[in-house]
């Protein structure tokens, strides 16, 4: 493991068993005049010096006697989201809370999240006190917590620099998560890697030693339960091979491995929950660079599933080291196979940074993702595995090319020829995430950020059974 200190989120959230604490009214603007009516004339002198209505994100602190208690903003009481107490951990004082009326619900997520922060090259960082919050739906504690470290998992991974997070730190964290729930687990180097992933080894062969390409295989879990793959891109650093991309499309380059982060701290929720299917974790990890003996434009590649690939563009490698995967994930049948991976720029030319592209092979499966985003606040959006667009991707000389140069449908066209390693009949989804977050919302700070990872667990919680 590398030396990143996580979020100490079981302090977050605690039991309430009647314990001091500040209480937290929430207001939104329906409820506002009546709420304020009740208030003191003191009282409701301040909220109008602090310009507090009921809007979402307005927070105020009020005395009551000896102490005081606070007010948050929400846009519709009846109906919290995820993110509607975060703004209150942004700006209340350390110290323990409950609210005055309600439980919290998926808010509990908003609330530990909310917190995060990624300090670790920092000399100065604090953190500060706490701000804990007590429930008396005790149930609902631990799979908050879960939920909330595993996007904080993602959060660090993809903030950590690519020096600190190269292949050998992604290994690390498959290893400790593999420890921690007595998994099974295989990494291939090597000429053993050349041998069988040839296209995960192509892509990172001109890399550091220190930084040697691999591909990482966990599995867990009973062997008679279905088997699910769950595939991650883990590009630690992007330059764009000899088809190098300029300084400003290098800048965020550390979080192309966003879809192995994704793929580990999906692993991580199935592990600790106990899910009843048998997890088969694929994370193919190399660094995109740059040397007398990196892949060429012009190259054919050969791959674990037999076709041969014609690189027309070596900045198109996430979805070679995927293919390989992926293919790897088919051989065993399984029932599903989701995969995560920064892949195109059209992506986020489609759908900006908030919206994770989703593609499905099967309409219920789609519909459900949609489904469970939305009922996490994570929300996904289709885009079509359009067949009139495979054309796209003939080659002259190979079995296939990495990249069309006519510009249309760039995210759909990646995934196309993704589905060309997905074995025949096997219920895939792909989800084309930005992992990045370029500007600050309540409870989402600015930097590495998980899309999609919880819309992907709600879909497995409910085809698999809630854990015992």
């Amino acid at each position: 493991m590398n030396d990143r200190t996580p979020l100490n989120q079981p302090t977050l959230i605690q039991p309430d068993r009647g314990q001091a604490a500040t209480a937290l009214h929430l207001v939104d603007k329906a409820s506002f005049a009546a709420w304020q009516k009740a208030r003191t004339p003191g009282q409701r002198a301040i909220l109008a010096a602090q310009k507090f209505e009921g809007a979402a994100g307005d927070v105020a602190i009020l005395p009551d006697g000896d102490g005081w208690f606070a007010a948050g903003g929400v846009t519709d009481g009846a109906a919290l989201t995820s993110w509607c107490l975060a703004k209150l951990t942004e700006t209340l004082p350390g110290g323990t809370y409950r609210l005055a009326e309600g439980e919290a619900g998926k808010a509990l997520h908003g609330w530990v999240t909310g917190q995060y922060r990624f300090d670790r090259y920092r000399k100065d960082a604090t953190g500060g006190e706490p701000r804990v919050l007590l429930t008396k739906d005790a149930k609902a504690i631990d799979p908050a917590l879960a939920e909330a470290a595993a996007v904080t998992m993602v959060r660090d991974l993809v903030n950590t620099p690519a020096e600190d997070m190269g292949p050998a730190q992604l290994e690390a964290e498959a290893r400790a998560l593999a420890k921690a729930h007595h998994a099974q687990i295989h990494v291939f180097a090597g000429d053993v890697l050349e041998r069988d992933y040839p296209m995960v080894h192509a892509v990172g062969r001109a890399a550091a030693r220190s930084h040697a390409p691999r591909l990482i295989e966990l599995v867990w879990g009973d062997p008679k339960h279905p088997r699910v793959a769950v595939v991650g891109k883990g590009v630690c650093f992007d330059s764009g091979g000899l088809d190098i991309k300029p300084s400003s499309g290098m800048a965020l380059m550390k979080k192309d491995m966003g879809g192995a982060a994704h793929a580990l701290a999906l692993a991580g929720l199935v592990m600790q929950a106990g899910l009843k299917i048998n997890l088969h974790l694929l994370v193919p990890a190399v660094e995109n660079a740059i040397s007398g003996n990196a892949f060429r434009p012009g190259d054919i590649l050969r791959t674990r599933q037999g076709m041969s690939v014609e690189i027309t563009n070596t900045d198109a490698e996430g979805r070679l080291v995927l293919g390989d995967a992926l293919a790897r994930a088919s051989e065993d049948k399984p029932e599903l196979v989701i995969d995560f991976a920064t892949l195109t720029g059209a992506a986020r030319v489609a759908l900006g940074p908030d919206l994770p592209a989703m593609f499905a092979r099967q309409d219920g499966t789609a519909d459900a993702l949609l489904r469970a985003g939305l009922e996490r606040d994570d929300p996904c959006w289709r885009l079509p595995l359009h067949d009139g667009y495979r054309e796209y991707l003939k080659s002259d000389v190979a079995d296939i090319m990495n990249s069309h140069a006519n510009g249309f449908a760039g995210s759909s066209v990646a995934a196309l020829f993704l589905d060309r390693f997905v074995g025949e009949g096997i219920d895939w989804v792909h989800f084309d995430t930005f992992a990045w977050r370029p500007a600050a919302k309540p409870g989402r700070p600015k930097g590495g950020e998980a899309l999609g990872l919880r819309a992907a667990w709600g879909l497995l919680l409910d085809r698999y059974g809630q854990p015992a």
